[in-house]
C-alpha cells in the first residue's frame, strides 16, 4: 500500500506543477515536504530563493519559467513528438482520447487551460487517477482488479507517457532557468522510468 500511495502522490505532484504555474501555498507544501530536497536538491540550495520573499521568488522567477518550458518555448503534448508533421492533434484522431474514453476518463481542456488532452500534465493525472483506483483495490483486496490495473497503468505508459515525456523533459532541463523546474523534469524522468520497472515487474 505504501508504494502505491507514493507513486499516486508523486502522478499528483507532477501533474500539478507541470499544468498551472505555481501558487505560494504549494511552494510551501513543497518546501515543507520530506521529499524536498530529494526531489529538488539544487533548488533547495539556490541562493535566490533565500534572497527573494515567496511572491517575488514565484512571480518574478518560477512563472516566468513555467511560461517559457510549457508555452513560449517548449510544447509538452505527446502528438507534437510522434506525429511526423510535429501538429497537436486535438481532434478524435488522437490516440490518447480513445484510451481515455474507454476507461472513462473525460478531460475538461478550459480547466485545464490545454489546447490537447495529450499534455504531459494531464496524462500523468489519468495515472494518478488511476493509482487512486489501485488503492481502493488494494483496500478491497481485490487482486484481479489490482492487476488490470496495473497492466493498464503499464499500457499507458509504455504506449502514450513514454512515448514523448523523455525527449520533453530533457528539453526541460536544458532549457529551464530556474533549478525549480530543471530539478522537476529531472525527477520526473527519473520517476517514469522508475515506474514503468516496478510495473513490469510487478504483473
Amino acid at each position: 500500500m505504501t508504494i502505491t500511495k507514493n507513486r499516486n502522490a508523486y502522478y499528483a505532484l507532477f501533474s500539478a506543477l507541470f499544468l498551472h504555474e505555481i501558487d505560494k501555498e504549494s511552494l510551501k507544501n513543497i518546501e515543507n515536504s520530506q521529499d524536498f530536497e530529494t526531489i529538488f536538491p539544487t533548488f533547495s540550495k539556490w541562493e535566490i530563493r533565500d534572497q527573494k520573499s515567496r511572491e517575488k521568488l514565484i512571480k518574478e522567477n518560477l512563472n516566468v519559467d513555467f511560461t517559457d518550458i510549457t508555452i513560449l518555448h517548449l510544447i509538452p503534448y505527446e502528438s507534437f513528438y510522434t506525429r511526423e508533421d510535429g501538429m497537436i492533434e486535438s481532434g478524435g484522431d488522437n490516440p490518447v482520447i480513445s484510451f481515455y474514453n474507454d476507461n472513462g476518463f473525460r478531460v475538461d481542456l478550459d480547466r485545464a487551460r490545454a489546447v490537447s488532452p495529450d499534455h504531459i500534465a494531464i496524462e500523468l493525472e489519468f495515472m494518478h487517477l488511476l493509482t487512486n483506483s489501485e488503492i481502493e483495490a488494494l483496500k478491497d483486496e481485490n487482486k484481479e482488479a489490482l492487476q488490470e490495473l496495473k497492466k493498464l497503468q503499464k499500457e499507458f505508459l509504455q504506449n502514450h507517457i513514454l512515448k514523448f515525456a523523455p525527449m520533453y523533459l530533457i528539453n526541460v532541463y536544458e532549457e529551464a532557468r530556474t533549478p525549480f523546474y530543471k530539478d522537476a523534469s529531472k525527477a520526473l524522468l527519473e520517476f517514469l522510468l522508475e515506474d514503468y520497472k516496478y510495473l513490469k515487474e510487478s504483473i
